[in-house]
Formats: C-alpha cells, sequence, structure tokens
C-alpha cells in the first residue's frame, strides 16, 4: 500500500476490499450474534489510565521472555489458521513479518503452511506451535515431536473448542478450503457440507471433544517443550492448569468466536492473575488494538498479549512487510502510552496505574 494506515484498527476496512468475501467473513466472524466479539473491545475502551508524571522514561526498554522465548516486545502473533486465504505465501509470509519485527510467532496447527515449512521461512527459532488434540493420538504426539524437533520454543494447547462455536457468517457462506489449499500440518482437505461451515464439520469428525485434565498431563509428559493452556476463563480452571503442570495461562475466548456472552478476556484476567500468583506466565488475546491496550493488560497481570486478527489484515495487505508494519505499529504505540504512564520499564506497570473511578 501506498499510504499505511494510521493504526490497528484502520487496517480492516483496506484488507475488506483485498480479500475473498468469505475469506473476510471467515477471518472476521464471531460466534453466535457476536456480541463477546465485540465486547473484547469494548471492555478496554471502559478502563481507564491514570498516569505518574515526572518519572525518568528517557530510556525505554520494552523487553521480555515470555514462556522462556526472548523478545523485544511483550506482544505474541496468535494463533490462527488458514493464511493461505491472506496471502500465496501463507504462514511463511507470517513468520517473516513477525521475525523481522522481533516478535514472537505462534503457528496454528490448522495453517495452510507446514511445521516444517514455517520454521524453515525464518533464521534461527520459528516461535511456538499451538495444537488442537485429534482423536488419533499418535497423529497428535508426532505433531508435537515434529514442532519440538523443528526448533520450536512452546506449545499452546486450546483447550475453549471442543466443538466449534456457531459462526453464522460461515454457514451463509458453507465455508470450505479453495481447492488449493490443505490444513498443511495433517495434510487434510476442509469441506463444507451444503448449508454447513466446512470448519465445523472437521472439527466434529477430527477433533477429541473428550479432552480432559489427563489429558493436559499427559501432553506436558510427551513435551520437552513448556506447554501453555489456551482459552482459560475462569481462576478454578486456571489452578488446576497449573497443578497438572502448565507453564502458562492464556486468557482467551477464541477471539470471541467460541461460547457468545462470556466476558471480555480483560475482564476475566484479574481474578485469573491473582489465583495465579506468579507460578506460571500469563498471556492474553482478544481486542489488543492499541499500544494502551497491552498497558492495561500487564497493569492488571499479564506478562504479554497476542494478537490475531490485525496481522491478518497486514498480510493481506501486504504480506510479511505488513505482517511487520502492523506489529512495529503496536511497538511505537506501547512506547509513547509507557512513556505517558511514567512506565520506562514493563516491571513499572502495575494495578496502580489503573483509575478506580
Amino acid at each position: 500500500m501506498s499510504t499505511w494506515p494510521a493504526n490497528l484498527q484502520d487496517l480492516e476496512e483496506p484488507a475488506s476490499r483485498v480479500l475473498d468475501p468469505v475469506a473476510y467473513d471467515y477471518y472476521r466472524s464471531g460466534g453466535g450474534d457476536e456480541i463477546t466479539l465485540d465486547r473484547n473491545r469494548d471492555a478496554f475502551a471502559r478502563l481507564s489510565l491514570l498516569p505518574h508524571v515526572l518519572r525518568d522514561v528517557s530510556d525505554l526498554d520494552l523487553r521480555t521472555k515470555l514462556l522462556g522465548t526472548p523478545t523485544s516486545l511483550p506482544v505474541a502473533v496468535a494463533p490462527t489458521a488458514f493464511h493461505g486465504l491472506a496471502n500465496p505465501d501463507a504462514e511463511c509470509a507470517t513468520a517473516r513479518g513477525a521475525a523481522a519485527a522481533d516478535a514472537i510467532f505462534c503457528l496454528s496447527s490448522l495453517s495452510n503452511t507446514t511445521i516444517e515449512e514455517a520454521a524453515g521461512a525464518v533464521e534461527g527459532p520459528p516461535g511456538w506451535f499451538q495444537l488442537y488434540v485429534f482423536r488419533d493420538r499418535e497423529l497428535t504426539r508426532s505433531l508435537v515431536e515434529r514442532a519440538e524437533a523443528a526448533g520450536y520454543s512452546a506449545i499452546l494447547l486450546t483447550v475453549d473448542a471442543p466443538v466449534l462455536g456457531r459462526r453464522e457468517r460461515d454457514i451463509r457462506n458453507s465455508f470450505e478450503l479453495p481447492g488449493h489449499l490443505t490444513i498443511a500440518c495433517v495434510d487434510d482437505h476442509v469441506g463444507a457440507p451444503e448449508g454447513e461451515s466446512g470448519l465445523a464439520a472437521y472439527f466434529a469428525s477430527q477433533l477429541d471433544a473428550s479432552l480432559e485434565w489427563s489429558d493436559l498431563e499427559w501432553l506436558v509428559e510427551i513435551s520437552g517443550l513448556p506447554v501453555a493452556v489456551k482459552g482459560i476463563h475462569r481462576p478454578d480452571d486456571a489452578e488446576r492448569a497449573i497443578e497438572a503442570g502448565a507453564a502458562g495461562i492464556v486468557v482467551s475466548n477464541h477471539g470471541g468466536r467460541q461460547l457468545d456472552t462470556v466476558p471480555a478476556t480483560i475482564e476475566m484476567l484479574p481474578p485469573i492473575a491473582e489465583v495465579v500468583g506468579g507460578r506460571a506466565e500469563i498471556l492474553l488475546d482478544g481486542g489488543v488494538r492499541r499500544g494502551s491496550d497491552i498497558v492495561k493488560a500487564l497493569c492488571l497481570g499479564a506478562d504479554g498479549v497476542m494478537v490475531g486478527r490485525p496481522i491478518l489484515w497486514g498480510l493481506a495487505l501486504d504480506g510479511s512487510d505488513g505482517v511487520r508494519r502492523t506489529l512495529n505499529m503496536l511497538r511505537i504505540e506501547l512506547r509513547e502510552a509507557m512513556a505517558l504512564c511514567g512506565a520506562a520499564r514493563l516491571s513499572d506497570l502495575g494495578p496502580e496505574l489503573i483509575a478506580t473511578v
């Protein structure tokens, strides 16, 4: 693009013009009436920051480690499916863009690029791998082993999708993958029965809805990598995840795409952070669109955030460079928000910066 949008929210409209309408609906859709989809953003807007002044912010430092992975930005690319709908280079382009921005990339199990191809697209560690548990446990085990062999540094187990949420845009469109794209990690195609979402049908036939806490223990045992649990909504489930060996908790409602009317992730974060009490790392996704949103999440107990849809908009607009520019916009906004809050380090961000009135 000759003129790049001024912020992440301005990316969506031009991206919608270059994407196939069915692909755009797939990316932007939420579950049910899309109440939670909207709530994720609205809840950030309802939080107010109460900054310190006369603090030395001449030397800002955004560096951190997330699940043991060093990064210069407390932002990771959330695992999202089917990047081939946005760009011919698919997840390889996304991985390159994230690496150029020195941000962590998380590859989805439902990628259009294999585990090995995405890893080979960048120099150095490729980031994290998101796992769905398939009915075929040996297939699941092989995905974990392949991710470890390819150099991924953590596994994110998604637990909030025993069945796929009812995404009515996909149902109306009979969403399916075009013939040239597959779920490359397992070499499967997604076709749509008439009047249904092909992805919902795929989930029902291939993924394991019987997943229990013992399965998390099994995954921790077989994996040589830290395992984070993605899709935690409740403090008691966060506690159980830690007891089962999880190294991280991802407070997530799947971008508002699963059970509609659940709370926004930023609303769920404080009680989860309280019960975790530093025993595991906490990430948050859902609705993060501004540097000030990142500040709010870190003030309320997150160690980092994940960003999904804006990455896809950037990918659709300008491939890997669009991903890089999207992440760098967040970097610029985060630096500004921290400076204006009087915080020179991520460790300076705490609950006292959130207004209580």
